[in-house]
């Protein structure tokens, strides 16, 4: 049984997320970080975690965000905008689950920099105010770019970062596949796998700044759904990497890096229980919970057909009401539950149920 983490419920930041992160990585355990939509999907990604006794990550895309202040806005900052909103939302419901979250941003690409710009804005205005960013964490990924110009970048940034006490996260060597609008479908193989100089390079840039970064390094990653098997994962290389910045810096600890997984939908338990003793703190899962969300819903459809097709008139009676079918709260409800659950298979496989026992706090 591991001791919980001594740290608050709601959003954490600085020094609490690294002292959680910490934790999960001397404990054995990652944390689920779920790519988040609207308040529908955070509120289930937030019960789950209730449920099973779990801290978290919800975490926002370029595109979920944009989605999330709804698609038909077109302002230039509506994706920071959007991130924005998801953020209030969750800072101010996620105290009443009574579990620790991390407040994270997905995937940045160069392209994108103007968003990432707009949340570190947000994050600005909300340390001036409260003396906490907004965001405990934001992520850059740069891996389509040269490494020097990626780790410069990151160096930049994470230097505006620091005095906030923002987690940052990179990323070096590519994962594959194709996500939110960046295809790497054809890519070459060989730039899936990271090499421990890559990773000690990004080490040797960013830690004179600060400890509070994580290493998303590739070791054949693949985002979207594939068959376990179809993909070459080698998360045994991750341990190398370790064991080469442990030798470069003297370290004491046998795992100094933090290091994330990408595209782990179709992972066997096998090769996800290696990352994560490797010192994986954070893996991330969209494509199945996006499936599980869907299939709520479609079995909720599937079972009451004969009630949805008209306001009025069912198997009951041609005048019998369908309200309490079609009403958005009774469907979208199932297709919480279903992701929910899919949340709670997350964290069972990544070692973080039961790691936290929830402290809600008393009604009213």
């Amino acid at each position: 049984m591991v001791t919980p983490c001594d740290v608050p419920v709601g959003v954490i930041t600085g020094d609490n997320v690294v002292k959680l992160l910490q934790h999960a990585k001397d404990n054995g355990y990652a944390i689920p970080a779920f790519n988040c939509t609207s308040s529908s999907t955070c509120n289930s990604v937030l019960e789950a975690a209730a449920k099973y006794n779990s801290p978290v990550i919800i975490q926002a895309s370029n595109g979920g965000a944009q989605f999330t202040i709804g698609k038909s806005i077109k302002d230039k900052n509506a994706c920071a905008i959007g991130s924005v909103a998801m953020a209030m939302h969750v800072r101010t419901v996620a105290p009443f689950y009574g579990v620790p979250v991390i407040l994270h941003s997905d995937h940045c690409a160069k392209k994108l920099l103007p968003w990432f710009d707009g949340m570190l804005e947000a994050d600005e205005a909300y340390f001036a105010q409260y003396g906490e960013p907004l965001f405990s964490s934001h992520m850059l990924d740069l891996s389509e770019e040269p490494d020097e110009e990626n780790i410069a970048i990151c160096v930049e940034y994470f230097k505006r970062m620091a005095p906030m006490k923002i987690w940052l996260e990179m990323e070096i060597g590519i994962t594959g596949g194709e996500e939110d609008g960046v295809n790497n479908e054809d890519i070459d193989p060989e730039k899936l796998y990271t090499s421990p100089e890559q990773v000690y390079s990004v080490y040797e840039a960013l830690s004179p700044i600060g400890n509070m970064f994580s290493i998303a390094a590739a070791f054949g990653n693949v985002h979207g759904v594939y068959k376990p098997g179809n993909v070459s994962l080698q998360p045994a290389r991750l341990l190398k990497h370790q064991e080469f910045t442990k030798e470069k810096i003297s370290a004491s600890e046998d795992k100094p890096i933090f290091l994330v997984m990408h595209g782990g939908s179709g992972s066997t338990d096998d090769e996800i229980a290696t990352a994560v003793s490797a010192g994986v703190v954070k893996m991330n899962v969209d494509t199945d919970t996006q499936w599980a969300y869907w299939d709520g819903t479609r079995k909720f459809v599937a079972e009451n057909q004969d009630y949805l097709q008209g306001q009025i008139g069912n198997p009951k009676g041609p005048d019998a009401p369908n309200k309490k079918f079609y009403d958005p709260r009774v469907w979208i409800r199932k297709a919480e539950e279903s992701m929910g659950a899919r949340c709670g298979v997350s964290m069972e496989k990544l070692g973080s149920k039961g790691t936290f026992v929830p402290k809600k706090p008393e009604s009213g």
